[in-house]
């Protein structure tokens, strides 16, 4: 097995165009990594009380619209 330090060189030498390859490669699997933590937290529970305290939040009128990106 390779060390973070021996792949990051690896990936250093690539070719623009292999690290373009690579670089998609981790960004998709950040991305369903990602995706997977968040399902197992709502699966699991661990954001209820994240979820409760917004929605006592919402209901006690203390949130505020989200700015928005129209000038």
């Amino acid at each position: 097995m390779s060390t973070v330090q021996e792949i990051e060189d690896a990936i250093e030498a690539l070719p623009q165009e292999e690290f373009f390859k690579i670089a998609g490669w981790v960004s998709e699997r950040f991305s369903t990594t990602w995706d997977s933590q968040i399902e197992d937290d709502i699966r699991t529970g661990r954001l209820d009380d994240f979820a409760a305290e917004a929605l006592a939040e919402f209901d006690a009128s203390l949130t505020r619209p989200f700015p928005s990106n129209e000038k």
